[in-house]
């Protein structure tokens, strides 16, 4: 959830095709990243067992009664969702600023161009609210809400491209069930709500947004995501331009990242910023609050 000015905003969600590089992203990038590494293919493994197996008695020292050498083994590779380690999770609002501060990304996650808006930070004793009106509110933080921050960048306009902005959003639960429930607000939001008001001269249009558990379709990411896509008008803007908001929960932490487009700045260029800082904000929640594997 994000903030702006006075008022509170949801962006929409990454697109199925977001989706879907960011799952390569999160694979891809956990063996780099020391997550874990791939587990050799089943024929590898096979033709090494075979090599191993069918080798003649002796034929590794050449003498009689020798052995073969087994073949090497890889180790199994991290899961990419790992188990929350309970221990790490934060008991207090102090604690849980803290956890916020150690995953949440500046702008250089999204390269050299991005800048901060101003104001940069959303104020973080607010929270935001959609009224019945489908109008955007802020209120004070909900029980179960430890610590929320939303920061905010833009790449400026230039050479005939508009200004694109995104939002950053991480939040603190005081447990799993309620960041789990956050994800089933954020659904209803889109289902109750197709046209959503953001602030006076700022409207979502066209919402939709799909849920899934881990490990389903093509979620191995993280265990509950939520991604929202539609399409943004604004005064100063213009438009429509395409809007999107991805999501996702480990423990009692919720990550998203929001994207507003402008003109001459693609939804596929759109997707990419969105992946980007997403991928990256999971696979810290990740590195905080993860069990230790091996």
């Amino acid at each position: 959830m994000t903030y702006g000015g006075g008022s509170a905003l949801r962006a929409c969600g990454c697109a199925a095709a977001g989706l879907l590089v960011l799952t390569g992203c999160s694979a891809g990038g956990g063996a780099k990243s020391g997550a874990g590494e791939r587990t050799p293919t089943a024929t590898a493994t096979a033709t090494a067992t075979a090599t191993a197996t069918s080798a003649p008695v002796g034929a590794a020292s050449g003498s009689p009664g020798a052995t073969a050498a087994p073949a090497p083994t890889k180790p199994a590779a991290a899961p990419l969702v790992p188990e929350v380690d309970e221990s790490k999770q934060p008991r207090t609002s102090a604690e849980a600023r803290a956890l916020l501060g150690r995953i949440v990304v500046d702008r250089e996650a999204f390269g050299p161009q991005m800048v901060r808006r101003t104001p940069f930070e959303s104020d973080p004793s607010r929270w935001p609210v959609l009224d019945e009106a489908c109008v955007w509110q802020t209120s004070g933080l909900p029980e179960d809400v430890l610590a929320t921050s939303t920061r905010y960048f833009e790449l400026p306009a230039q050479e005939g491209r508009g200004r694109v902005r995104i939002n950053v959003t991480v939040t603190v639960h005081r447990d799993r069930r309620e960041s789990g429930w956050e994800t089933a607000h954020a659904m209803e939001e889109v289902l109750r709500c197709p046209d959503q008001k953001l602030r006076e001269g700022e409207e979502l249009k066209g919402l939709w947004g799909a849920s899934l558990y881990e490990g389903e379709q093509l979620n191995g990411w993280t265990e509950d995501a939520f991604t929202e896509s539609g399409q943004y008008v604004g005064e100063e803007d213009g438009g429509p331009h395409p809007y999107l908001w991805s999501q996702g929960q480990f423990g009692p932490v919720t990550i998203a990242v929001a994207g507003k487009a402008a003109t001459g700045f693609t939804q596929e260029a759109l997707s990419a910023l969105v992946v980007q800082g997403t991928a990256r904000m999971m696979l810290q929640a990740k590195q905080q609050l993860g069990k230790a594997v091996g």
